[in-house]
């Protein structure tokens, strides 16, 4: 039989209380077997335990959510969908919510007050527009998706701008005067498996139906791309959203320039909290004469060992 102990809480740790909860709930038999043996003067009901298992399930999408959100590859735009799905999970009302709807209240309260207006932020806002897993889908205020997506529009015109001077610099730079006045002329002749409660609950959101485009708006470029993206159906949750740009980088040039801008950035500070573990742990007063150089190979190749290795 492996080795077995009871987790404790901790206020640092997000996970805590969770694997606090399952831990003692996994070691049901052997507490109640110690209790009778002993004579505690106090021991857990029925009811107790009945109330720590449905503890365990409000508090399993927040355990998933946190491993979601605090993995190497999550990035800014995961934040307002696992907002949005936490938010429907908590406000749904099911029989089984017996003795723990304050629980639940408390919580969609609590995330209300700490995420209420993460919709009106716009890094986060055009980061899950230009996530093709998402897009408009995860909104839940009509307004701040109208909002964002007129911020996108104007974010995409300055990289269309931003590429127009960079190729004409490339140009003059490459070519001399006279092909200059033949490219000039050219250009103007030319037209431009099971599946958890907090997963299904993501399904739901993202197959929702989407917006339809407003008419009587000036067709610019960067309009006709935005809209072009939008109504194009959401990639798989699994698939890499760095990818798609990658792939479709030639069809939405000034879009690609803007999602590698606001997609870069990750939601939680965890990864670079673990990269500076694992420095600590290499360089330390053992190894205190380790080159900057050899410090980084070492850093590098054991997180994509583990990386590997899972």
């Amino acid at each position: 039989m492996p080795l077995k102990r009871l987790q404790q809480d901790v206020k640092t740790r997000w996970n805590s209380t969770y694997y606090m909860i399952q831990s003692i709930l996994e070691q049901k038999r052997t507490l109640c077997a110690f209790a009778a043996d002993h004579e505690l003067p106090a021991s857990m009901t029925a009811n107790h335990w009945a109330l720590l298992e449905k503890t365990m399930i409000v508090l399993s999408p927040f355990e998933e959510l946190t491993r979601a959100i605090s993995s190497s590859s999550s990035t800014t735009a995961d934040v307002i969908p696992t907002i949005s799905v936490l938010k429907r999970l908590l406000s749904q009302e099911r029989d089984t919510d017996a003795r723990i709807k304050t629980m639940k209240s408390t919580l969609l309260q609590a995330v209300n007050t700490r995420f209420g207006n993460i919709e009106d932020e716009p890094l986060y806002s055009l980061a899950t527009l230009l996530d093709p897993r998402y897009k408009d889908r995860c909104f839940t205020n009509e307004e701040a998706a109208m909002h964002a997506k007129n911020a996108l529009i104007q974010e995409v015109e300055k990289r269309e701008k931003a590429l127009e001077t960079t190729a004409t610099t490339a140009l003059a730079t490459a070519a001399d005067p006279a092909e200059m006045v033949s490219h000039a002329k050219a250009s103007g002749s030319s037209g431009h498996t099971s599946k958890s409660t907090f997963m299904m609950m993501f399904d739901e959101v993202l197959n929702k139906e989407q917006e339809e485009s407003e008419g009587g708006i000036i067709q610019t470029s960067a309009l006709v791309q935005v809209q072009a993206y939008m109504t194009e159906k959401l990639i798989p949750r699994s698939e890499n959203p760095f990818q798609y740009w990658a792939v479709n980088n030639s069809r939405f040039p000034a879009l690609a320039a803007t999602a590698s801008a606001f997609l870069s950035a990750p939601c939680t500070s965890v990864e670079s909290e673990r990269l500076f573990s694992t420095a600590s742990n290499i360089k330390d007063e053992k190894r205190n004469r380790l080159l900057a150089e050899r410090a980084e190979m070492l850093i590098f190749l054991k997180k994509n060992l583990t990386m590997f290795i899972k």
